[in-house]
């Protein structure tokens, strides 16, 4: 027998506008848009901010255990510059910076779309803050869409870690997004990844919802 908690989860997470044309109705999965932001090791968050500086959560994000950080910072490239880009927490052993592609016009970079952690032959960018600034040296990507799950999520959509699958959003401008990548842990809760580029051209706003069709 199915638990109550269990459930509930499933019950919680079915889909409320209907079945899609054509197609099987599946689990819901919530929309989170990522903007621009830096995750820092604490050896540039040093650089930046101050020997000894311990970043200063500001909102808790969905992903447990993360959060925006109070801090900021000046991202310069070869053509320009942004400022107040979001520092994410908690601290990593390496930092990365993550745009979307129409940053990287504005700014001059070159950053290819990669899964987070996936440097080798990445971008370049210089981070400012108010202590100094920090090289980022094959260090700047355009994050890969993804969907973030726990292992009861995965069983539940049938999907396995590291599997690509389609994604439909709902609206005046559905489409289908290709190339999505599973990420299973414990430590995650079901959310779709996209950057503001992908979310503008399909008209989602955070905790939408997307199913997976394929």
């Amino acid at each position: 027998m199915i638990n109550q908690q269990l459930m509930g989860k499933i019950l919680s997470r079915l889909p409320v506008h209907g079945v899609m044309s054509g197609e099987t109705q599946g689990m819901a999965i919530p929309v989170g848009i990522s903007n621009r932001h830096v995750h820092l090791s604490q050896q540039d968050v040093e650089t930046l901010f101050g020997k000894g500086y311990q970043l200063t959560p500001f909102k808790d994000l969905k992903q447990p255990g993360q959060f925006a950080a109070k801090e900021c910072v000046i991202v310069v490239g070869s053509k320009g510059s942004i400022s107040k880009v979001r520092v994410l927490g908690p601290v990593r052993p390496q930092s990365q910076l993550e745009i979307s592609k129409a940053d990287c016009f504005a700014l001059g970079v070159k950053a290819p779309v990669r899964e987070s952690g996936d440097l080798v032959g990445s971008g370049n960018a210089v981070l400012m803050g108010p202590a100094g600034h920090v090289e980022l040296k094959e260090q700047v990507i355009c994050a890969q869409r993804h969907i973030h799950m726990s292992e009861i999520d995965a069983r539940m959509l049938n999907v396995t870690n590291g599997q690509k699958v389609h994604i439909k959003t709902e609206g005046e401008r559905s489409l289908i997004f290709d190339e999505v990548v599973v990420r299973v842990s414990e430590k995650f809760s079901l959310e779709f990844h996209i950057d503001t580029d992908e979310a503008n051209a399909a008209g989602l706003r955070n905790n939408d919802s997307v199913f997976i069709v394929s």
